[in-house]
C-alpha cells in the first residue's frame, strides 16, 4: 500500500520550522519541491501494485528521493542550529 511521506516527521521538526526555514533558503525551498515530486512518483508507481514498474525501476525512485530527503536534512540541520 503506498504511503506519501511527511517530510516533517521524518525530519524531526515541526512543519512551522520548517516553513520558516524554507522562507530563508531558495535552495531549501526547491529541494523540498523536488523531494514532493519525487514522493508522488514513487506514491503513484506502488498504487498501481507496480503494473509496468519494475522493482529496479521503484527502488531507483526511491533512491532519488532518500538522496534529496538527506540533502534537506542537512541544509535543515543547519538551519537549526543557527
Amino acid at each position: 500500500m503506498p504511503v506519501k511521506h511527511d517530510l516533517s516527521q521524518d525530519l524531526g521538526f515541526a512543519k512551522d520550522d520548517l516553513k520558516r526555514f524554507e522562507k530563508n533558503d531558495p535552495h531549501l525551498t526547491a529541494l523540498i519541491a523536488k523531494y514532493t515530486a519525487a514522493d508522488k512518483e514513487v506514491v503513484e508507481a506502488e498504487a498501481n501494485d507496480g503494473i509496468g514498474v519494475t522493482d529496479q525501476k521503484l527502488l531507483k525512485l526511491k533512491e532519488v528521493r532518500l538522496k534529496i530527503k538527506d540533502q534537506i536534512a542537512s541544509l535543515v540541520s543547519s538551519h537549526a542550529q543557527r
